[in-house]
């Protein structure tokens, strides 16, 4: 039968006015409890004597927890607030039931009040200040098995909570558990939680340390799975790898080499790039939406980390993959004279391809230097001088074209749309003339040291590259018909075409938080709110 407010508060005075000797009136706090059968008003006053009188019946401790929990779920939000709030009250003096606790208030993530989510969040903190090795057992147990909008919550309170938590609280023993637990979760992922789980652990002061990042890294190449076959078709499995490389990225170093995601994009992804599909939809944060190069994404992934490039096994036969898909973008120069109703037949020379293939050529060249001199290979070196020579022609006749279009300009002037694009151009293609001369030395040199032109540069470089640094999202793959001195801009096309100084929207693509497809799995649906699982 539900109790009284008048009988409630009649209970609670002998209880409080029994002190330490609470426990001796078993009577009283059984009548509390039946109150959670009550009305509102008596469920809430329930919570708060339940909470408050919990430590001196240990011998009720189980039916009082399932009191609390029963108010939890309760269908006035009003109440489960209250019992939210309480229910850290009664770990004081019952730290074992702390898991438990965590377990359900992790469940309650689910709800759709904003205040009530704070709230639980607000909870889950003061029981991580109890024990958060045991808070976090149930957080992670409800990652691992709850449903998918408790998990999606969870990570994301751990992702924002744990970041601000005091240095004292994360010991080397939290953190040492934080790391294991994460591991079985990125056993089955998706993109999104991924992303999640590398920003959380990243953020951990024993991953600070050259052993952790290498730990770390360890997590990440396991995750790319880089043991199994390239499937270019499979939108999931380009994600992946490309997910994967983004994060692996810095945490490599001098001494942390990036030769295992190297080999892979080297022997696996670039021998199968025609075959990923090239241009996506990325949609931004403002909604609007632009058309990405996929292909340049790759290269440009993969020059990056040939930057961290170590000795490996095999060299030459990796490189050997990079010089072929180089030599895609380095044409012969035409035989003859083309007619003008041929010029549509002209290749185009790939400046943003060129220069992302090129530096990764040069990275993995410095540690086989007779790739291109071995007398097995005279043919070769032959015919890719002579496609640099007529690249480089292209390029020089490009570099005068932008020098002249920059000159005297700085400042505000170079903060135009037209003229930032024109600094990144003159970058890209400053980066490939460095490169052919190093090349182009007798035997071919390795020493030269370049900034790729979509990577940020420092601040105090001069004005007439300031812009090179702007946001990667921005660019587009730079371009140009052969034989610029007789060529002109045709049609609407975004490329570069001299001598006619039209010049296409933007300049390069590279989007750092990934390729937006959503992410390595798909997850099932979920349900409403329902109630939660007592898991013990």
């Amino acid at each position: 039968m539900a109790a009284s407010i008048e009988e409630l508060y009649k209970r609670f005075g002998v209880l409080a006015d029994a002190k330490e000797d609470a426990g001796k009136h078993e009577d009283e706090f059984k009548f509390i409890l039946k109150a959670v059968k009550g009305d509102a008003n008596e469920k809430r006053l329930a919570s708060q004597f339940i909470a408050r009188f919990f430590k001196h019946f240990p011998s009720l401790s189980e039916q009082s927890l399932d009191a609390m929990f029963d108010l939890c779920e309760d269908e006035d939000v009003n109440i489960r607030k209250q019992a939210i709030k309480d229910l850290p009250t009664i770990l004081k003096d019952a730290v074992e039931l702390l898991p438990r606790v965590a377990d359900v208030l992790t469940q309650l993530l689910q709800t759709d009040d904003p205040n009530e989510i704070s709230l639980v969040h607000m909870s889950l903190l003061n029981l991580m200040k109890i024990n958060i090795k045991d808070a976090l057992h149930g957080l992670f147990g409800q990652i691992l098995q709850g449903d998918e909008l408790v998990r999606e919550r969870a990570i994301k309170f751990l992702s924002a909570k744990l970041k601000v938590l005091p240095e004292e609280m994360l010991t080397k023993e939290v953190e040492a558990y934080i790391v294991t637990e994460s591991k079985k979760i990125l056993q089955d992922v998706t993109g999104g939680e991924f992303l999640a789980f590398i920003n959380l652990l990243s953020g951990l002061k024993s991953m600070q340390t050259m052993l952790g990042r290498q730990g770390l890294l360890e997590i990440i190449t396991e995750q790319a799975d880089l043991d199994s076959p390239f499937e270019a078709a499979d939108n999931d499995c380009v994600d992946r790898i490309m997910q994967c490389v983004k994060q692996a990225m810095p945490l490599f170093s001098k001494n942390v080499h990036s030769n295992k995601f190297l080999v892979y994009m080297s022997d696996q992804v670039l021998p199968n790039l025609s075959n990923v599909a090239n241009q996506e939809d990325k949609v931004e944060e403002n909604g609007s939406s632009e058309q990405v190069d996929a292909h340049l994404e790759i290269l440009k992934l993969t020059a990056e980390m040939s930057t961290y490039c170590g000795p490996m096994e095999n060299m030459d036969a990796h490189l050997g993959k990079v010089f072929d898909k180089l030599l895609e973008y380095m044409p012969l120069p035409p035989e003859g004279t083309i007619e003008e109703e041929d010029k549509d037949a002209e290749p185009k020379l790939q400046f943003s391809y060129v220069e992302c293939l090129l530096y990764t050529f040069h990275q993995m060249g410095r540690h086989a230097p007779t790739f291109l001199t071995d007398e097995s290979h005279a043919e070769r070196l032959k015919d890719f001088k002579i496609r640099l020579q007529y690249f480089a022609r292209g390029v020089q006749v490009y570099i005068r074209q932008l020098k002249t279009a920059l000159q005297g300009k700085s400042g505000d002037a170079l903060k135009t749309p037209e003229n930032k694009i024109k600094v990144v151009a003159l970058k890209i293609t400053s980066n490939i003339n460095t490169l052919i001369k190093d090349l182009f030395h007798q035997p071919p040199s390795y020493k030269s040291v370049v900034g790729l032109s979509f990577r940020p540069i420092a601040a105090k470089q001069s004005a007439s590259t300031e812009f090179v640094g702007q946001k990667r999202s921005n660019y587009k793959p730079v371009s140009f018909d052969s034989e610029p001195a007789k060529k002109a801009f045709k049609g609407p096309r975004e490329i570069y075409a001299p001598p006619s100084g039209k010049f296409s929207e933007k300049a390069g693509t590279f989007t750092p938080g990934g390729r937006g497809r959503g992410g390595f799995r798909g997850r099932g649906g979920r349900g409403g709110r329902g109630g939660f699982k007592r898991q013990w």
